[in-house]
């Protein structure tokens, strides 16, 4: 009985301390977002000794962050759409279809092998490509490479998904005269649909979060992402404004906590039913 209260005693304080090592981060940045200037210059404090909105103000009116959330999200929701598309249907089509002389095992090793790949490993061909086509400096590439980030893990995470689905189920829809279409959009997609949310959650939050190529392909701001233009506030040629930045930090956190607040049950179930083996 001793043994299992202090068990549930050291549990309980490791899962306090990681509660406070993973919360206390967002706890700061909150706190350094809602400080005036002069509490941020008077010394280090646990929590604000003044409250103000200046800092999300000017980060609107003088940095132009409107624009920056406007890019981050035509960035990130174009780029999702295409490679769930895109994702969805090759690794249904892996899933399933029969290759001659054994090539699915390799196609899926050059699938894994981008995803593995570091991400700088590709950047100096990527620019090379997209300088050659003229759309360097615009949000087109930025788009484009997280297409070919996101496209690989979406393949690998559904592959599970859909080879534990039997297949008797879709050759009697096809019997019942339904469409390859139909028997896809109405059977096949359905069954799946926690790992297509918690797949879409996690390539969302990539995307948003992506700062490497936005760096490299981009150099005009007002083609800048949400990481783009806070980077810009830390800088060797101007002092650090601590207060915008962690403003801009608290305000690209809302999307992302929306949306898995709102998906949570499908992202646990979508997580969980890949991570098993039948």
């Amino acid at each position: 009985m001793i043994s299992n209260k202090r068990q549930k005693t050291v549990k309980g304080i490791c899962l306090a301390f990681l509660m406070v090592w993973t919360l206390f981060p967002i706890y700061w940045m909150f706190t350094l977002s809602i400080r005036s200037q002069d509490d941020l210059n008077s010394g280090f404090s646990f929590y604000p000794r003044s409250f103000s909105l200046d800092n999300f103000i000017g980060l609107f009116t003088e940095k132009g962050f409107l624009n920056a959330i406007l890019n981050s999200l035509f960035v990130t929701c174009t780029s999702l759409c295409v490679s769930l598309v895109f994702g969805v249907m090759c690794s249904y089509i892996l899933s399933r279809a029969r290759f001659k002389f054994g090539m699915k095992g390799p196609m899926l090793f050059w699938v894994l092998l981008i995803r593995i790949l570091p991400p700088i490993s590709l950047a100096l061909p990527l620019y090379i490509m997209m300088t050659s086509l003229g759309i360097i400096n615009t949000m087109t590439p930025i788009v484009l490479a997280h297409i070919l980030i996101n496209v690989p893990f979406i393949i690998w995470f559904l592959l599970s998904f859909f080879q534990k689905l039997p297949v008797e189920v879709e050759e009697s829809a096809m019997v019942d005269g339904a469409s390859e279409w139909q028997m896809f959009t109405k059977i096949v997609l359905p069954q799946v649909l926690p790992g297509l949310t918690a797949v879409g959650i996690l390539s969302f939050m990539t995307s948003w979060n992506e700062y490497l190529y936005g760096v490299i392909f981009v150099q005009d701001p007002q083609n800048f992402t949400i990481p783009l233009l806070l980077s810009t506030m830390n800088s060797e040629q101007e002092l650090t404004q601590w207060g915008m930045v962690a403003s801009g930090g608290v305000i690209s956190l809302i999307p992302v906590l929306f949306f898995v607040i709102f998906a949570q049950n499908f992202l646990i179930s979508g997580l969980s039913s890949g991570a098993v083996k039948e």
